[in-house]
């Protein structure tokens, strides 16, 4: 096979990963907030529960926290590679499906992970 269809290929790849990034990062935002939120109530609860927990939010917490999780935003990122390495060592057959299940896996995985820090506060002080 010709070099051009090579590099076809490689280009088609390239531009499904770069449209879904946008979807990915959207993702992560939303469910980090959403994390956070269940987080601030979580620890609302535990500690009106507890004596012996006393927790406060304030401006720099918040702050901290957000720019925490920016730099995981970009850890992701990193890992979102990992789609387009893998789909180019496999060759799948059907380049389209093992894409999608690709993404969902990773998407999905990737949102999940802030909500664990809710459930071990949770799990924590229960």
């Amino acid at each position: 096979m010709s070099n051009n269809f090579w590099n076809k290929k490689a280009e088609l790849r390239n531009e499904w990963w770069r449209k879904k990034r946008s979807k990915y990062n959207i993702g992560l935002i939303i469910s980090g907030i959403i994390a956070f939120i269940l987080q601030i109530t979580v620890i609302e609860i535990v500690s009106n529960e507890s004596n012996y927990l006393e927790l406060d939010f304030t401006i720099f917490t918040i702050f901290f926290q957000a720019i925490g999780y920016l730099i995981m935003i970009g850890i992701a990122n990193l890992f979102y590679y990992l789609g387009p390495i893998s789909e180019k060592i496999i060759e799948p057959k059907d380049s389209e499906k093992y894409r999608n299940l690709t993404f969902k896996i990773g998407f999905w995985f990737s949102c999940s992970l802030p909500f664990l820090i809710p459930l071990n506060i949770l799990i924590m002080y229960l």
